[in-house]
């Protein structure tokens, strides 16, 4: 075994321990294992949310696409900064209402502002939909860095039952309780890494950050610039506001914004979360500094940039902290998202299906359902070929769909009913479901129109029939629910 490998597994114990330990002294039920009895502070939730951005995902797939794509990969810094700004108007006005009515989950927040359980069925499914896909890019993370930093002594798929395994115990153990801890350690440990190699590899390979970028210029003059068509600065805008509006509508992410004490939390971390995100520049400086020094790497294999780079440049205990600080950036957004799958499974779906259900056995069927999802998205992980590719690219189109019924229910007179955030949120899936499975683009879809609206991204076409038949069903059965609902006053 090499020091690589040893240091990866030291760190994943301490993770695993760390997670054990912060139930001590809390009463587990379904509110403290959800959303941590309410009661985190800043720097929790700040680690819980801000964190988010660094994860499998980002690790090798910012350096990957700073590697293979140039000038689009800055999409990716750009809308987590403008999300972190919509933070400081909409979070505040998230947790108030969720905290005056003991929500849990986000489906709960359909539920409450729009008085039908059904409808939280349906954004629950749009949610594990979602979220299942977003797991099993984080597991595959895990598995092609702990077999690269491990030098190949660990195979993928072992890396991937190792972490799902890891994850699963202290999920059901102490729930997020023990994602806020691990997170204060990955940050800590993802924060020095990316810094550390962002600095260093441009300085080792090219005398510093200017010289590298001049290098990258006179092999490709226009390879840091937007291209006129694709990925052009039409697709960049409606991808920034996409993934912008999308932000908060993963599960697991809204579900933390229930776990903060007040709300003036959310108003501090949205002053400081888009300084942070700055970080990921460092990632991106990786990718770009391996393009010259590992070139060839094509297709998928591009995510290895970092991984490869690394390897060719530093001793194994150094490649073992940056293979340890990878695999927690998949066990942290990992655990949130199996502990916001099982709680909606249990509360909004079951719990809807069985209503007799007590709430002591919802959090049974909860925290029983961590391992169900767990193992379901293992096996995918292992086995799942271009299906799972394409629910991948869904992911945050279908979250997003959300969007539109969320922000009108924050309105103090929301003229959106129940059947029009179900059709809006309907259409809009279906219609990302189309175009992502028949592989079609605006471009395809309509090839008469100007390049620049060819070139947007299909998720925001979504979102405008979305919000087209939202306002349009809403109109038509305003007057129906206003009748059932005097109806109910009379009575």
């Amino acid at each position: 075994m090499n020091i690589a490998l040893i240091i990866i597994f030291i760190v994943l114990v301490l993770a695993i321990l760390l997670g054990i330990q912060a139930k001590k002294g809390k009463d587990m039920d379904l509110e403290q294992w959800s959303v941590g009895g309410r009661g985190f502070g800043t720097i929790f939730v700040f680690l819980l949310m801000a964190g988010e951005i660094y994860t499998t995902f980002t690790f090798l797939g910012g350096s990957g696409w700073a590697y293979g794509k140039g000038g689009p990969t800055y999409y990716i810094i750009s809308y987590s900064a403008v999300a972190y700004i919509m933070s400081y108007f909409l979070l505040p006005r998230i947790w108030k209402y969720a905290k005056k009515h003991d929500l849990i989950s986000q489906s709960d927040f359909f539920v409450q502002k729009y008085n039908s359980p059904y409808l939280g069925v349906f954004v629950s499914l749009i949610g594990v939909v979602g979220m299942v896909p977003y797991f099993i890019t984080q597991l595959k993370g895990l598995g092609l860095i702990v077999s690269q930093a491990s030098y190949g002594s660990i195979s993928p798929t072992l890396a991937i039952w190792i972490g799902a395994i890891a994850v699963t115990i202290y999920v059901m153990v102490s729930g997020i309780h023990g994602s806020a801890w691990t997170a204060v350690v990955k940050d800590i440990l993802i924060l020095v890494v990316v810094v550390f190699l962002g600095i260093y590899l441009p300085i080792h390979y090219y005398g510093g950050l200017g010289s590298m970028f001049e290098a990258i210029h006179a092999k490709d003059a226009n390879f840091l610039a937007l291209p006129a068509t694709g990925q052009s600065p039409s697709w960049f805008i409606s991808t920034v506001l996409l993934t912008a509006f999308g932000f908060y509508m993963w599960p697991h992410t809204f579900g933390s914004t229930y776990t903060a004490k007040n709300a003036n939390t959310f108003r501090r971390n949205a002053i400081i979360m888009p300084l942070y995100s700055l970080v990921l520049l460092f990632v991106f400086f990786v990718g770009f500094a391996a393009i010259l020094q590992v070139p060839g790497l094509t297709g998928s294999d591009t995510d290895l940039a970092l991984l490869k780079i690394s390897i060719a440049t530093f001793d194994p205990w150094i490649i073992g902290i940056i293979g340890a600080a990878g695999v927690l950036t998949a066990l942290v957004p990992g655990s949130l998202i199996l502990m916001s799958s099982a709680t909606l499974l249990s509360k909004n779906i079951f719990k809807v299906i069985k209503p007799t259900a007590t709430e002591k056995q919802i959090e049974k069927i909860a925290k029983y359902m961590v391992p169900v999802v767990a193992l379901v998205t293992v096996y995918y992980t292992i086995n799942g070929g271009e299906t799972i590719v394409a629910l991948l690219l869904m992911g945050y189109s279908l979250v997003t769909q959300l969007f539109p019924a969320l922000l009108f229910s924050l309105m103090k007179n929301n003229f959106v009913t129940k059947y029009g955030a179900f059709a809006g949120m309907a259409t809009g899936v279906a219609t990302v479901a189309y175009v992502t499975i028949a592989n079609k683009s605006v471009g395809t879809l309509l090839p008469f129109l100007p390049q620049v609206i060819k070139d947007l991204n299909v998720g925001i076409v979504a979102l405008i029939i979305n919000l087209f038949f939202l306002v349009i069903v809403s109109i038509l059965t305003r007057s129906v629910t206003v009748s059932k609902q005097s109806t109910v006053h009379l009575e």
